[in-house]
């Protein structure tokens, strides 16, 4: 289960200042602060059956890391998301181009999508290029992950920008999950992110 915090943030100095809030960086692991740029292609078949069944089929460029993900079952109350997901490394970059719902068969959703794909062609239909600067923070034992994201999604139909923070939890409790992200909301004027970037870009799609 993943389950994150999603807030727009308003622009570049902002994003610069949260990158360097004191408040954080008390609580920051040591040797986890990074910038990573991002490459995500997001695949369905021409007539959308993963979409009408809530699945999101995610191969990203992490770096030099390539990872296929599913994600499902998604839900959202204001800025927070919770959803199902699974990733599996790929070691060919040709997976960009013509990915296989194979990658997944080993798990029960992947057996899913296989049967839902059946012989259609997966293409790609939302893209991503965004730059992720990052690092985990522990507070009261609860491991979270900071992301700020700055980059476009890229769509047949248009573009749209991305500017944003995320907020994983990775262990302990949601509740001091959600009571970081208040705190930064009010002190850097965030709206709360009301949909994924994936739906972004399917909306930009129509």
């Amino acid at each position: 289960m993943e389950i994150e915090l999603k807030y727009s943030i308003p622009d570049d100095l902002t994003a610069d200042k949260m990158w360097e809030d004191a408040q954080l960086l008390s609580w920051e692991e040591e040797d986890t602060r990074e910038k990573v740029p991002m490459k995500a292609a997001y695949f369905d078949t021409e007539d959308r059956v993963l979409s009408q069944h809530d699945i999101a089929f995610r191969v990203r460029k992490e770096g030099t890391r390539i990872v296929a993900s599913l994600k499902w079952g998604g839900s959202a109350s204001g800025a927070l998301y919770q959803r199902q997901e699974i990733n599996v490394p790929v070691d060919d970059e040709a997976c960009f181009m013509m990915p296989s719902a194979q990658i997944f068969k080993e798990s029960d959703i992947g057996k899913q999508v296989i049967d839902l794909v059946g012989d259609k062609i997966l293409s790609c239909i939302v893209e991503m290029s965004f730059m992720r600067r990052r690092f985990r923070i522990d507070k009261d034992d609860t491991i979270i992950e900071v992301s700020i994201d700055s980059g476009e999604i890229i769509t047949d139909n248009g573009t749209e920008p991305i500017s944003e923070i995320e907020l994983e939890l990775f262990s302990g409790e949601q509740d001091v999950l959600t009571d970081i992200g208040a705190e930064l909301a009010a002190k850097y004027s965030l709206s709360e992110g009301l949909s994924s970037k994936y739906k972004r870009g399917l909306n930009l799609l129509g």
